[in-house]
């Protein structure tokens, strides 16, 4: 990285980042899902046996044995591929109704990336490392289940791919591409938000004059951004979609 001056902060424009990372958060944990495992602990066969704590038996019967991904490689998906060879591409060919096909694998991320098909970014220090898995695991899956769809009526695996991995990455850029355009209406709305908090939050005084101003700010510009980077990702994936479906084939090379 380069060196350059700094210059002081503005709190201004960071409480404006503050409101569309916020808005940001619940679209994305909405978009990939996040799943909740209840169990329940086990129960002695002995009212007899004495309790024990810690207990001094492992917790896991049978172990878990899986590939060791590598801690700087977001993904849990044991089963995942490199990515492919982009130097060919089949052409569309005559399609028909799906058939069984077998399942197009998901394809594994880049080092500390995110990847949304054929786009990847850095990950953000703000996003844990279990988030990021989930993340990264879903754009996976669900890149794979559109490949899958389009093996099944016909497409080549080259062309799967492709229109896959576009229709995934235009949508990761149009969802950026729409709260960014919605932001003047973001900070609008969150300011707005913040002050019916405050109002809200005198009847839970004083914690609530501090955390009815946050949460509204927050709900507010919310309300804003999802519906907007919704809107956004949508026609990104029209977009990708169509780009990949007539992008020219390419042969293979000697």
């Amino acid at each position: 990285m380069g060196t350059g001056k700094h210059r002081a902060p503005n709190p201004q424009r960071q409480k404006v980042g503050s409101m569309v990372a916020a808005g940001a958060v619940p679209l994305v944990l909405a978009l990939v899902g996040t799943g909740v495992a209840n169990a329940e602990p086990a129960q002695s066969n002995s009212v007899e046996e004495a309790k024990q704590w810690p207990s001094a038996d492992a917790p896991n019967v049978i172990p878990y044995e899986g590939l060791d991904i590598p801690d700087n490689v977001h993904s849990s998906l044991q089963w995942a591929r490199p990515a492919p060879d982009q130097s060919y591409l089949a052409p569309v060919g005559v399609l028909h109704s799906p058939v069984p096909v077998v399942p197009v694998p998901p394809i594994a991320p880049p080092p500390g990336q995110f990847r949304f098909g054929d786009v990847t970014v850095p990950t953000p220090d703000w996003i844990t490392h279990e988030q990021a898995v989930q993340i990264n695991d879903n754009a996976a899956v669900a890149e794979a289940n559109l490949a899958t769809f389009l093996d099944s009526v016909g497409m080549e695996r080259s062309r799967s791919d492709r229109i896959a991995a576009q229709t995934l990455g235009t949508a990761a850029m149009g969802a950026v591409s729409g709260a960014a355009t919605a932001l003047p209406i973001t900070i609008s709305a969150g300011m707005m938000g913040a002050a019916v908090g405050l109002v809200t939050g005198l009847i839970f005084a004083p914690i609530g004059l501090v955390a009815g101003p946050v949460l509204g700010a927050t709900v507010a510009a919310a309300a804003v951004t999802v519906p907007a980077a919704i809107v956004g990702a949508a026609a990104g994936a029209a977009v990708g979609a169509a780009s990949g479906f007539i992008a020219p084939a390419r042969v293979l090379g000697d």
